[in-house]
């Protein structure tokens, strides 16, 4: 799985250095689908997760921005994270049982400053 994370970041990087930041997230979201299906990883857009609640099956509209074999990307353009943006992929990942998530800030200067990495760990 770092192997996969370190390509994710990588074509996250090549992104941001071609278009720079400002843009909308969905724009950032196809880039970064088109180069992680070059790289020949297993990617899929806006992935439906329903909420499971007693005996009910919610299909409330959530959606992750990326799935990119079994890691979560959320892909934000945003001043800086904020807790709720945390809690969004905690909650996916936790939802989907998802291992790993990458959490992308699109809009900052340096990318470096726009990533943060999530672990799922049973409860």
């Amino acid at each position: 799985m770092d192997k996969i994370t370190e390509k994710i970041i990588g074509a996250t990087i090549e992104d941001h250095k071609a278009l720079g930041p400002g843009l909308l997230e969905s724009a950032y979201q196809e880039c970064l689908f088109y180069e992680l299906k070059a790289l020949g990883y297993s990617v899929k857009k806006e992935v439906s997760l329903p909420i499971i609640y007693k005996d009910i099956r919610l299909d409330h509209g959530y959606r992750i921005d990326l799935l990119v074999e079994n890691i979560v990307v959320e892909i934000k353009t945003v001043e800086q994270f904020t807790d709720v943006h945390s809690a969004q992929i905690l909650t996916y990942m936790k939802l989907g049982d998802y291992p790993l998530g990458l959490l992308l800030n699109f809009n900052t200067k340096l990318l470096k400053n726009g990533i943060k990495r999530f672990i799922n760990t049973p409860q």
